[in-house]
């Protein structure tokens, strides 16, 4: 009994323990690029580097086509684009990186 007690522990203590996955919510993503974004890249295009969109090709080529990557390059920008990792909040980044690679998927 008292081992079945200290299993029943042990269980609750990992299975309570562990932080849900906040989905991304791509409707605040959109809102996000629309006000920071869109100047230089709107409809995935890019104003400033056109070889560098945000097109599903593009991402590809320039290894940007996951979550991690397009949230680095947001949050400590690189060339001309700027940093927003002191602008805008880390979910914030999170959710316009998951806008960004769903609208690639989708072609924009």
């Amino acid at each position: 009994m008292r081992l079945l007690f200290i299993l029943l522990i042990i269980y609750s203590i990992f299975t309570n323990n562990v932080n849900p996955t906040i989905a991304a919510d791509l409707g605040a993503g959109e809102q996000i690029f629309s006000a920071n974004c869109s100047a230089c890249h709107a409809n995935g295009n890019n104003a400033i580097m056109p070889d560098k969109t945000l097109k599903k090709e593009a991402l590809e080529l320039y290894g940007m086509n996951s979550i991690n990557a397009i949230t680095n390059q947001v949050k400590n920008g690189k060339n001309a684009m700027p940093a927003f990792g002191g602008r805008l909040a880390d979910e914030d980044i999170e959710n316009v990186a998951n806008y960004v690679l769903n609208q690639s998927e989708q072609g924009w």
